[in-house]
């Protein structure tokens, strides 16, 4: 079975009981959205993280976020087959995979179609610059992996089944849940505008996204944070 959630931040308490409930094992995959939370303290830190979460009876595939270290700049990652794509994975934490931006992976349950587009920008960047926390350059999307994923929906006549994203097109953005008292002129909005242009050519059944933080379904897109679903449904 597969299964779809939001941003985490580290904290996976609920998948304890999850997991009880719906009886998973490792063949079960549940996909996060972004901002997992997993790589962003490095060494020790996320090592115990690691630990608790390959314990559990499912796997994970991880969409890139902008609160995280992307898996290519961590050297212990390695690139591996996944599902007819590629992950990233270390050894030691064979359930834990980080998915590669622009690779389309094929479910076996029902032989459908998934591709994936991480990043997004921070816009409590500033704050965490001023006062030494983590953040990444490379948050968004390069104009490499910009390329990457357009010659892959190229090669797919731009139809694919489902959208797995950290942030949404920028028609969908939620401004209900825009945090106050950010100055929406100084964001960049260039990966939102771009997943827009990328939407208005694709045919797909559903899209999946994190990023804002609720739980809502517009259209075909689906918002998620801390709700987990089955794929499809």
């Amino acid at each position: 079975m597969i299964y779809v959630t939001g941003d985490r931040h580290r904290n996976f308490k609920d998948l304890v009981s999850f997991c009880e409930d719906n009886n998973t094992t490792k063949a079960d995959i549940l996909v996060i959205l972004g901002d997992a939370g997993i790589n962003f303290l490095g060494g020790e830190f996320d090592g115990y993280v690691k630990e608790q979460l390959e314990k559990l009876p499912i796997s994970l595939l991880c969409v890139h976020g902008n609160h995280e270290n992307r898996p290519t700049n961590i050297p212990s990652y390695k690139e591996v087959p996944f599902l007819s794509g590629i992950a990233y994975r270390e050894d030691q934490y064979p359930s834990l995979l980080f998915a590669k931006d622009g690779e389309v992976y094929i479910f076996e349950e029902n032989g459908k179609k998934a591709i994936i587009i991480g990043g997004a920008y921070s816009v409590d960047k500033p704050y965490r610059l001023k006062r030494n926390l983590a953040w990444w350059y490379d948050e968004q999307p390069s104009a490499e992996i910009k390329t990457y994923v357009e010659d892959k929906l190229r090669e797919l006549d731009y139809k694919v089944d489902y959208v797995f994203t950290h942030t949404c097109p920028i028609k969908y953005t939620p401004t209900e849940v825009m945090l106050r008292g950010i100055n929406q002129s100084t964001v960049d909005k260039s990966t939102e505008e771009w997943l827009d242009k990328l939407e208005s050519q694709l045919t797909y059944d559903l899209w999946y996204c994190g990023h804002w933080h609720t739980n809502k379904a517009v259209d075909k897109m689906r918002f998620l944070y801390n709700n987990i679903v089955k794929l499809g449904e």
